[in-house]
């Protein structure tokens, strides 16, 4: 039985750039550094960035997985990373639900959103 999801995996062909920026630009913690794959340890969860042999480029379906990262405040983490250079594709917005969203693009053109819930 499936109990719970533990991690996800960016894999990339620009290790260097990717682990920059999650790492410096988004200052996620990382948990280990395997060389060509490094994770970062969100809570219970980790996300992965690794290189690998049949990726190239930018992401071709960037909108196929979105990682949603939780913030506290999402305007001051949002105007803390425009300062860094992150560009957004969507700012910060109330969902009708109660919460907030902002989207962005990683360096592979992956789409990543903050999430600050209600």
């Amino acid at each position: 039985m499936i109990t719970s999801l533990v991690g996800v995996t960016l894999w990339t062909s620009n290790l260097d750039k990717m682990v920059d920026f999650y790492q410096r630009v988004l200052r996620l913690p990382v948990h280990s550094h395997h060389g060509h794959f490094v994770a970062f340890q969100l809570g219970e969860l980790r996300l992965n960035v690794g290189l690998h042999s049949r990726v190239s480029g930018e992401a071709a379906d960037p909108y196929r997985i979105m990682p949603h990262l939780g913030v506290d405040e999402i305007h001051s983490e949002c105007l803390r990373l425009r300062q860094e250079g992150v560009e957004f594709i969507r700012p910060p917005e109330q969902e009708h639900w109660g919460g907030w969203v902002a989207t962005f693009k990683d360096p592979d053109g992956n789409i990543v959103q903050l999430l600050q819930l209600a």
